[in-house]
């Protein structure tokens, strides 16, 4: 599920509304074949999701979703990359992503699933639950998980019994403004305001004053150096066993050096990922990662925190590397640096110091799973470390 989102009203799950019970007679006398996706879809598939707003990954940067993912490498002989639609003519009409994860708990690896860009043509709506039945209907997976879950796909997943986490608010939004004219003629074009952009000079001004006296400023928290990674070396596969064992009591989705470079290989390349670490002598303390949500509909430049690891659990480097965000934010003309979900202890850090909210309209972080112990274990707030990097929030 792709997060297609504008500032103010956060349109998750591609553009598919909710799946009607009943469809259209006319619909329904149409011939439709729902068969596995494979990669040479991938045309029909891009120039679908392009129709309905998405923004389409070129094929190799598609492929790699799966072709290079640890998981799917895994048990790829047992999992198709995805669901089409064929209507007459060979013609794809809809389509559903399955991205296969590795999580952990209590020394315990899960199989879990991602559903990932759902998409539908508006004349064969009546058919888009077929796809998301589908995907609930595997049995090789422990555990669904999704993160994107907007507005117009939540009662979809509630009627599959995928429930929402018992943890963070992800249907709340805490942000910093970094650029106050171009955020401002962003947000007066989406609320179709006439002469957005001169009125954003005189409005911008305004809030930046009121910012600057009100808002609480982040300084440095720790005697630590922070060092910007443009690849993700080998301190992260000891940062992730020392992680895993500390926090073997928690699901937490595997954060190896190989699936770190696979999970953020083209946001790298593209500066579209950002990664901070904290060392204490050779090794990796803690370390954050922000990741690029442009709203390219309305011109938004956005950059949301999507992860941050620390080995004793607590949160002392985190106001550091909000810091250092937000001074490379201003540096590289990005309008906003945003935070959705996280666990309480972490929330509160960022919740202390960013000046703005914004309420979303949907909760977004649904799963579901028929294993009944692992579903006695993730009804326990505890066992969940939840942030942007599950899922497919930051694909």
């Amino acid at each position: 599920m792709d997060a297609r989102t504008n500032p103010d009203t956060e349109e998750h799950l591609s553009t598919e509304p909710k799946a009607p019970l009943i469809a259209d007679a006319r619909t329904l006398r149409r011939p439709l074949n729902l068969r596995e996706a494979s990669y040479e879809d991938y045309a029909q598939i891009a120039a679908l999701e392009s129709k309905y707003g998405l923004e389409a990954k070129v094929f190799d940067e598609w492929k790699h979703l799966w072709f290079n993912n640890p998981a799917y490498k895994e048990h790829q002989g047992s999992m198709p990359i995805g669901w089409v639609l064929e209507a007459a003519n060979q013609k794809i009409v809809g389509y559903l992503g399955n991205i296969p994860l590795h999580y952990e708990v209590e020394g315990r690896r899960l199989l879990a699933s991602v559903a990932h860009a759902w998409v539908v043509e508006t004349d064969y709506r009546p058919y888009s639950v077929l796809l998301l039945e589908r995907y609930f209907s595997q049995k090789i997976v422990d555990l669904f998980l999704n993160a994107t879950v907007g507005p117009r796909a939540a009662d979809a997943f509630a009627a599959f019994q995928s429930v929402p986490v018992p943890v963070g608010d992800w249907d709340r939004s805490l942000f910093w403004i970094t650029n106050y004219q171009h955020f401002l003629m962003g947000w007066l074009a989406m609320k179709a305001f006439p002469l957005a952009k001169p009125l954003s000079y005189l409005l911008s001004f305004g809030i930046f004053l009121k910012d600057a006296f009100t808002q609480r400023r982040l300084g440095p928290q720790n005697e630590v150096e922070l060092e910007r990674c443009t690849e993700v070396d080998a301190r992260f596969d000891i940062f992730w066993e020392a992680l895993r064992k500390i926090n073997s009591h928690r699901l937490m989705a595997v954060r190896s050096r190989e699936v770190l470079e696979w999970h953020f290989k083209y946001a790298l390349l593209q500066n579209k990922a950002w990664i901070v670490t904290a060392t204490k002598g050779s090794d990796l303390a803690a370390y954050a990662i922000f990741h690029r949500h442009d709203n390219l509909r309305y011109g938004l430049r956005r950059i949301r925190l999507v992860d941050y690891q620390t080995l004793d659990g607590n949160t002392a480097y985190l106001g550091s590397m909000l810091s250092w965000a937000l001074e490379r934010c201003k540096g590289e003309g990005v309008d906003m640096l945003e935070s959705i979900g996280f666990c309480a202890h972490k929330r509160n850090v960022i919740e202390q110091f960013a000046p703005h909210q914004r309420r979303l309209p949907s909760w977004l972080y649904f799963y579901k799973t028929g294993d009944q112990h692992l579903a006695e274990k993730l009804n326990e707030p505890g066992v969940w470390d939840p942030s942007q990097y599950d899922g497919d929030a930051s694909f």
